[in-house]
C-alpha cells in the first residue's frame, strides 16, 4: 500500500499535488472539470488590495518547449476573495487546504493583503508571489534583491499567524542567495520556481507574440531548470520546498521530491488536460511502486537527511 501523504507547515496533506497559482482561478471553473477534493491542496491566483484587470491581449502564445503568459495578475481583489472566492470554496470543500497567494506594488500593499487572506479559516499557507515590479524600486521585481526579499518576509511574517512561503523567482543570477534571504527574514518555506522571462517574435509582423514583449515561460523546458534550482535551495536549507516548473507526470513529481521538495504544483499542464493534476495524482501509487517507494514523505525524509544541512543544536 503506497501513502502519498505530505507535510508542510502546519498541516498534512493527502497528497503532494496542487494547482500553481493562477491555472486554476478561485477553483470554480476546475471543479467542473474535476473533484477540487481529490487535490492535496488548492492554491488560489495572486491576488492584490484592488482588482487588477491585467495586461492587454494577446497574454499568452505557445512557444518552444512552452508557454509564454503576461496575464498581470489580474484579480478582483482581495475583500472579493474573502467575500466570495473563500467562502464558496469552505461551503463546497471544507476539508480542501488553500494556499493563499499574495501579491503586491509596495511591501505595505503586501503586508495588508497577507493580513486579510490569513484571517480566512480555510487558508492554510500564504505562498508569497515576490516576482511583481517593487514601484519604489524602479519596477525591479521585489524577488531580485536579498535585502528587499528579507526585509518583505520579516515584516509579513510579524503581520500573520499562518505560515508564509516565499515564491522564488528563477530571474536571477543565485537562487540560493535570494532564499538564504527569505529564511533570515523567517519565511517558512519556498515556492520554487515561478516562471522564466522569455520574448517570441511573430515573423510576418516582426513584432513581439505577446502585447507586453516579455512574458513568463513555463512549461516542460522549465523542469530540469527547476530540478536543478530546488536542489541548490535543499543543499543549503531544511526549509520546505513546494517545487513548481514543467511537472507534467507523476514521474516529475518524484524527480522533485528527490531533488529536495515537500510537495509540487502543476501548471502549464493544465491548460492542454485541465485534470492533469488529478491524472498524475492517480499515476503516482503505480509509479511509486515500479520503484520501490512505499512512502512519499519517507522519501522526502530521506533527500533531507542525505542533502540538506544538518540541524542545528537548538
Amino acid at each position: 500500500m503506497t501513502d502519498l501523504s505530505v507535510k508542510l507547515p502546519g498541516i498534512t496533506l493527502n497528497n503532494p499535488v496542487m494547482p500553481a497559482s493562477g491555472t486554476a482561478a478561485y477553483g470554480q471553473e476546475l471543479a467542473q472539470q474535476l473533484d477540487l477534493g481529490a487535490l492535496g491542496a488548492l492554491v488560489i491566483k495572486s491576488t492584490t488590495a484592488e482588482a487588477k484587470v491585467g495586461n492587454a491581449w494577446p497574454t499568452t502564445a505557445h512557444t518552444t518547449g512552452g508557454w509564454l503568459n503576461a496575464v498581470g495578475l489580474k484579480n478582483p481583489g482581495i475583500e472579493v476573495v474573502l467575500e466570495e472566492k473563500l467562502p464558496w470554496l469552505a461551503t463546497h470543500y471544507p476539508t480542501l487546504p488553500i494556499v493563499g497567494s499574495v501579491a503586491g506594488a509596495t511591501e505595505d500593499e503586501y503586508v495588508t493583503v497577507a493580513q486579510k487572506m490569513a484571517s480566512a479559516a480555510n487558508v492554510a499557507l500564504l505562498e508569497i508571489n515576490i516576482s511583481c515590479p517593487n514601484v519604489a524600486h524602479g519596477g525591479l521585481a521585489f524577488g531580485t534583491d536579498p535585502l528587499v526579499v528579507e526585509q518583505l518576509t520579516r515584516r509579513i511574517k510579524a503581520a500573520v499567524d499562518k505560515p508564509i512561503m516565499m515564491k522564488l523567482t528563477p530571474n536571477v543570477t543565485d537562487i540560493t542567495v535570494i532564499a538564504a534571504a527569505a529564511e533570515r527574514g523567517g519565511a517558512d518555506g519556498f515556492t520554487m520556481i515561478n516562471t522564466l522571462t522569455g520574448l517570441s517574435f511573430d515573423l510576418a509582423t516582426r513584432q513581439p507574440l505577446l502585447a507586453n514583449g516579455t512574458g513568463g515561460l513555463s512549461g516542460a523546458a522549465l523542469h530540469p531548470i527547476a530540478v536543478r534550482m530546488i536542489r541548490q535551495v535543499r543543499q543549503q536549507s531544511r526549509l520546505p520546498i513546494i517545487g513548481v516548473g514543467g511537472n507534467f507526470s507523476a514521474e516529475d513529481v518524484l524527480e522533485m521530491l528527490i531533488a529536495g521538495a515537500n510537495a509540487v504544483q502543476v501548471g502549464a499542464a493544465t491548460y492542454g488536460q485541465p485534470t492533469a493534476c488529478t491524472d498524475i495524482i492517480a499515476d503516482l501509487p503505480a509509479v511509486m511502486e515500479k520503484y520501490g517507494i512505499d512512502s512519499l514523505q519517507a522519501l522526502i525524509d530521506q533527500t533531507l537527511a542525505d542533502v540538506a544541512p544538518a540541524e542545528k543544536a537548538s
